[in-house]
């Protein structure tokens, strides 16, 4: 963590997206003697892109485990852990790696607390990195949250900003349901400050403005939110007031600040890095059309990633995925 001057001089702690996820897991494992944290490589490695970095000398191999490369192992030991009053936080690497525990997150975890008529709670979190944009080729740079969504029975939470990285962690913990949280891999660098602790647990229930505008609602989550925001800049200098929408939570999605949002500017963009097919933006843009379909001026445009699977030359995947000029031209369609 470093200081920064502010504009009226104050000096302000700086930290990054990792560091703010570090902070969180050191609040959670201090606050909780039943926290621990397991995965592949969170200890001695200190996790795979640095999250943990630190911990086991500060708290253990008891409460911060490595675990066998068997992700439906360890996932499966988390569940049951959680089952048993446990509060445990189950790292998988990347998203991709989460099919391998697809038959636990989906047909256990997720369903238990329904089938035994709510008496088994499962008061697990589960982190992983998704995302593209880092060129790690198309078996490492999967956008799957939206299929994570679609399941009833658990939270999907997907934190864009520091504020959110720092504080989304301690009241996922306190949910009977799974939660399932997804970090963008590009955010892991992003430096700024942290605004205030939230009085009580952080918000987890309602999607949040970022930008708040006029004539154009763009609606976005994870590591596209930069690039929103980036796209309501350059469309403010073409007289164009878009206001950014954070949905923050993937399942339950917050469907009245998105109502409310559309009815307000009457046009929406939504900005999804997975593949446009199925995808959380179709599900979103249905919503709009359910929901508020009078109030549209203009048909829904969808931004998200080509149809392929993500390739590793920079220059193909860049051309693969959502950037800020593609939203640029998306909202000039929405509006002119």
């Amino acid at each position: 963590m470093t200081m920064v001057a502010t504009a009226k001089g104050a000096i302000e702690p700086e930290t990054t997206y990792r560091e703010a996820l570090r902070d969180a897991l050191r609040d959670a494992l201090r606050g909780d003697d039943r926290v621990f944290v397991m995965g592949e490589d969170v200890g001695r490695y200190g996790g795979c892109f640095g999250v943990s970095l630190g911990l086991l000398e500060e708290f253990g191999p008891e409460r911060i485990r490595d675990t066998p490369l068997s992700e439906s192992a360890f996932v499966g030991a988390g569940i049951g852990a959680a089952l048993n009053g446990m509060r445990p936080i189950v790292e998988i690497m990347t998203v991709n790696f989460s099919l391998l525990a697809l038959d636990q997150i989906l047909n256990n975890a997720a369903t238990l607390l329904h089938m035994s008529g709510g008496q088994l709670a499962v008061p697990l979190v589960i982190r992983m990195t998704t995302g593209a944009g880092r060129q790690l080729a198309a078996q490492h740079s999967h956008s799957l949250e939206g299929w994570y969504a679609h399941i009833p029975g658990i939270r999907v939470l997907a934190p864009a900003t520091l504020d959110d990285a720092r504080y989304m962690l301690a009241p996922a913990l306190t949910d009977p349901d799974p939660v399932l949280l997804f970090e963008h891999g590009s955010l892991y660098n992003a430096a700024g400050s942290l605004g205030p602790a939230p009085d009580g647990a952080a918000d987890l229930d309602h999607a949040a403005i970022r930008r708040p505008g006029t004539d154009l609602s763009l609606i976005t989550y994870g590591g596209s939110l930069p690039k929103a925001l980036a796209a309501a800049d350059q469309l403010a200098a073409d007289g164009i007031s878009a206001e950014v929408i954070d949905l923050r939570t993937l399942r339950p999605l917050d469907d009245a600040t998105l109502t409310a949002s559309v009815a307000r500017t009457h046009r929406a963009v939504i900005v999804d890095e997975a593949w446009r097919t199925g995808s959380l933006a179709a599900e979103v843009s249905a919503r709009l059309a359910e929901h508020c379909f009078y109030e549209l001026d203009a048909p829904v445009e969808r931004v998200c990633s080509a149809e392929v699977p993500i390739p590793y030359a920079r220059q193909l995947e860049e051309a693969a995925l959502p950037q800020t000029a593609d939203i640029v031209a998306a909202a000039h369609r929405a509006v002119d």
